[in-house]
């Protein structure tokens, strides 16, 4: 075999790495560089190459995490029919996505005062949708969008660490989460 197709063979795909960070991550935040690279299947200097550290790898992850975030915005057709129903896709969209998601958020609290604008845009969006709620009388009016949306964030990552730790069957996820949000963002008629 020529050194070049060998090269070929040991190239590491970035993308992938990340993907197995992200996995690892998500059921272990703890999780050192070197079971990150053992978990991705390189060594530990591969894995320097590709990220200087863990903090460069939480960045990347972050990306990673707002990119499955925003196709799950988008897939999840936030505009149409009533704001319940495509709060309920959202849920179901980011479900695969949820260990990453929960990860991030807690990883984000050691960065204070450090925001990044692609977070801002999808608290943008989602607040939209609990505000879109509102103003068709679906949703009580006396919870802010931005609170409803800040629930949905905590109840997505406290069901996908129940899930993760086998306290919550994973066919629940969806159903749990947005019974107990609606549950209480439901606007009651009044008698």
């Amino acid at each position: 075999m020529s050194h070049s197709g060998y090269g070929c063979l040991m190239s590491v795909d970035r993308d992938q790495v990340l993907r197995a960070a992200a996995a690892l991550l998500s059921r272990k935040a703890t999780a050192t560089m070197d079971e990150v690279a053992r978990a991705a299947g390189i060594g530990r200097a591969t894995l320097h190459r590709h990220f200087a550290g863990r903090d460069a790898l939480v960045r990347a992850l972050e990306e990673l995490g707002i990119q499955e975030f925003e196709a799950a915005l988008d897939a999840a057709r936030l505009d149409e029919d009533r704001a319940e129903d495509a709060l309920r896709r959202l849920v179901a969209g980011v479900e695969p996505v949820a260990g990453l998601l929960s990860f991030l958020v807690t990883e984000n609290q050691l960065f204070e005062g450090d925001v990044n604008e692609g977070w801002a845009r999808l608290d943008a969006r989602v607040s939209a949708l609990f505000r879109r709620g509102q103003e068709r009388g679906e949703f009580r009016i006396d919870l802010t969008p931005a609170w409803l949306t800040e629930a949905l964030y905590s109840l997505v990552g406290g069901c996908a660490w129940a899930v993760q730790d086998g306290r919550v069957a994973g066919k629940d996820f969806s159903y749990m989460i947005v019974e107990l949000l609606l549950g209480g963002a439901r606007r009651s008629v009044e008698r």
